[in-house]
């Protein structure tokens, strides 16, 4: 089996307020979604992503935030366990991101030897 990651992209609204009901209705949805790929014993880990960052590039240029330039924000993680980046990809089905128009780039991980 190969590890495989799941990276949640959306574009941030900031006009979503979502009530306490709404939170914890999303957070059921993403536990019942992730229980499901665990029970399967496909499951590696996860993380939310936060908003605080900064990105840095080669010449050494430091930019506030992770999201500087783009529209579109990495909210966070999966990886899971699978045979192939088509069962990886099978997996992403009923992911509560859908809900809100987003977007899952399923990637393999490549495992390197020190």
């Amino acid at each position: 089996m190969k590890e495989f990651m799941m990276i949640f992209r959306h574009v941030p609204n900031p006009a979503y307020q979502p009530s306490p009901q709404e939170i914890e209705a999303e957070i059921k949805k993403w536990q019942d979604w992730i229980g499901g790929i665990a029970a399967q014993g496909k499951f590696g880990s996860t993380n939310q992503l936060g908003y605080e960052g900064k990105s840095i590039n080669a010449d050494g240029v430091v930019t506030d935030g992770p999201y500087a330039e783009i529209k579109e924000v990495v909210g966070g993680y999966v990886i899971v366990k699978a045979a192939s980046l088509e069962e990886a990809m099978t997996m992403t089905k009923g992911c509560p991101v859908f809900d809100h128009g987003a977007t899952v780039e399923v990637r393999d991980i490549m495992q390197l030897e020190f």
